[in-house]
């Protein structure tokens, strides 16, 4: 199994691991940023973490591998193709995670999730919902980064490659290093589809 500091090493030597100030998809804010786009642009990158991630699932049956969009389809998409299962994604329509463009998740199907980057785990929760609205089985949830450093629990099995505590700040309660630093928003969450 990969090593949570060579998973690291390689999002710095791709430059995916940013400094600054940055708006998290859950509202916080942090010094510093996993733009995992960067390192999954690099098929080897994309194959090795996927593969890392679906040999914990291989014995499963997966059946379907969903992902909240945009962030964990790449990698999604390379895990579906591994363990050989239908691969698709939810996105936010009117800011309610949805399944559109066609998809859906039958009854009794087993279902990875996958995500890219994990921080409070809203979106992968929000998936689980919507699995358990179709009567699937939620077998397991598959990430690269635990921003968490391992608190957020998912209630199945779960499998980050590495787990990091990296601060991070609520709006209303920012330390003055930080908030005299320009605030960027490089996630996924507003973009419009």
């Amino acid at each position: 199994m990969i090593s949570s500091e060579k998973v690291l090493e390689i999002f710095r030597q791709t430059g995916a691991l940013l400094e600054g100030h940055f708006i998290l998809t859950s509202g916080y804010h942090s010094p510093h940023y996993f733009q995992c786009a960067k390192v999954l642009q690099y098929p080897t990158y994309n194959t090795l973490f996927a593969k890392e991630i679906a040999e914990h699932f291989k014995n499963l049956d997966i059946n379907v591998v969903i992902s909240p969009a945009v962030g964990g389809i790449v990698l999604a998409t390379e895990i579906g193709r591994l363990l050989n299962a239908r691969t698709i994604f939810a996105e936010r329509e009117n800011n309610i995670m949805t399944l559109r463009r066609g998809f859906d998740i039958y009854e009794n199907e087993n279902v990875l999730v996958c995500e890219d980057v994990v921080t409070t785990g809203g979106s992968v929760f929000e998936i689980i919902e919507i699995v358990k609205e179709k009567k699937a089985k939620i077998v397991g949830v598959g990430y690269i980064i635990d921003r968490s450093g391992g608190k957020v629990d998912f209630g199945v099995k779960q499998v980050s490659l590495a787990k990091v505590e990296i601060e991070k700040y609520p709006p209303d309660n920012l330390p003055d290093w930080l908030s005299k630093i320009p605030v960027t928003k490089p996630g996924s969450r507003n973009l419009k589809s």
